[in-house]
């Protein structure tokens, strides 16, 4: 066990080495932060139309099945028996009527009851399961569901506020800006491995000042620029935020003499879009504790940041649309989806950079990350500044009582 390593006298100014790095801190983020009072983002609700359908997720690094019921409530189980603790679901995506465990097959209905155990009473009479059994203790273990206009959250606490309530009005008004009532479709989804801490990405889309310089296609097409008009807003505690900010395509979406003439796009469709919403034309939302929810020119997107270790999480992209659109705007969405995604002109960038700073955090201890782009930890109007991140480590630092 490492020893307890405390913070930085300069407060949420500096990151201390050992919260990206140590085995125990990591441990400590689990428990203290996904296993307790947080609603952690699991799936949209379009992904289990049917009773029986079901999704695989997670919950900080635990496996957890999504699934629809008998009666078309969503529910939420660990995905794991109560036997032996084997995987009760391999496939990612399926329908049930039963989930049965491929050890002993114990099956379980849609409402995460034990209602099989084969030979429960044993063969010709001798064995079978103690007098002292009883199915009804050996359910699933379900968590706390809630769900807003399609979008499904889960927690293992059952002590906590209404999902309005957790994000702020402020937050809350994003959100709903998107996900507003009217019937979601996923169009596709992506996933891969992150060699960073899962806080790193986490950081990555709270921080403005990155965005106009690591990733010169943004830049380059006008995209996303220093100089665009641009709100960040922090959620009160600091758990959430939102960069927004509106688009200067200065040589209508092909290229940008101003930056270099020499570049030039093929195919100008790539970045072009339709206004939908009544201002900015790119809004990054970062849920607590590990939802990134975007909406970038007309791409749609919920970017699942699983913890998987101290220097390892994966992300799943899951990109959608809505249900009643004109099928024009999803194809422009799908097209976008692989401009933004895992393997498009932006991500591979940020896929480098955080495993840079992982290595270079690795090397050695008892070093503090400069976290000084302007002031507090509150909203402001331009993109030089990293009150985002000083929020989010306010909070993390509160809940992880450090």
């Amino acid at each position: 066990m490492s020893e307890f390593h405390g913070w930085p006298d300069a407060g949420v100014r500096r990151l201390p080495q050992h919260i990206y790095t140590d085995r125990d801190n990591f441990q400590r983020e689990l428990d203290k932060i996904f296993f307790a009072n947080s609603w952690n983002y699991v799936a949209l609700s379009c992904e289990v139309p049917e009773p029986g359908d079901y999704i695989l997720s997670s919950v900080g690094n635990v496996g957890v099945i999504v699934s629809r019921d008998r009666k078309g409530a969503i529910r939420v189980f660990v995905n794991r028996c109560t036997h032996r603790g084997a995987r009760l679901c391999e496939k990612r995506k399926g329908n049930n009527k039963l989930f049965t465990c491929p050890y002993h097959e114990w099956r379980f209905n849609l409402e995460g009851r034990l209602v099989g155990v084969p030979l429960s009473q044993g063969v010709k009479g001798k064995g079978g399961m103690s007098a002292q059994f009883d199915p009804q203790n050996h359910g699933l273990k379900q968590l706390n569901v809630c769900e807003r206009h399609g979008v499904v959250f889960a927690s293992f606490s059952n002590d906590m506020v209404p999902l309005e309530t957790y994000l702020g009005p402020k937050v809350l008004r994003y959100f709903d800006r998107v996900c507003d009532g009217r019937p979601l479709k996923v169009i596709g989804k992506h996933k891969h491995v992150v060699a960073g801490n899962w806080k790193l990405q986490i950081e990555n889309v709270k921080d403005t000042v990155h965005a106009a310089i690591l990733h010169s296609f943004f830049t380059l097409f006008g995209i996303w620029r220093s100089d665009q008009e641009t709100e960040i807003v922090v959620e009160d505690k600091g758990m959430h935020s939102v960069l927004a900010s509106t688009a200067t395509f200065s040589k209508q979406q092909t290229h940008s003499e101003e930056v270099d003439s020499e570049f030039s796009l093929l195919d100008p469709s790539l970045i072009a879009h339709e206004a939908e919403f009544s201002h900015a034309t790119g809004a990054v939302m970062t849920i607590w504790p590990n939802l990134i929810f975007l909406q970038q020119l007309n791409c749609l997107v919920m970017r699942h940041v699983e913890p998987v270790s101290q220097d390892k999480c994966v992300k799943t992209w899951t990109f959608f649309a809505y249900e009643d659109e004109d099928p024009a705007l999803t194809a422009r969405r799908v097209k976008q989806a692989n401009l933004l995604g895992a393997s498009g002109l932006v991500t591979i960038d940020d896929n480098e950079i955080l495993a840079s700073c992982q290595v270079g955090l690795q090397q050695q201890s008892q070093f503090e990350c400069a976290i000084e782009y302007g002031e507090g930890t509150s909203d402001c109007d331009h993109m030089v500044s990293e009150s985002a991140i000083r929020g989010f480590y306010n909070y993390y630092r509160q809940v992880m009582e450090l």
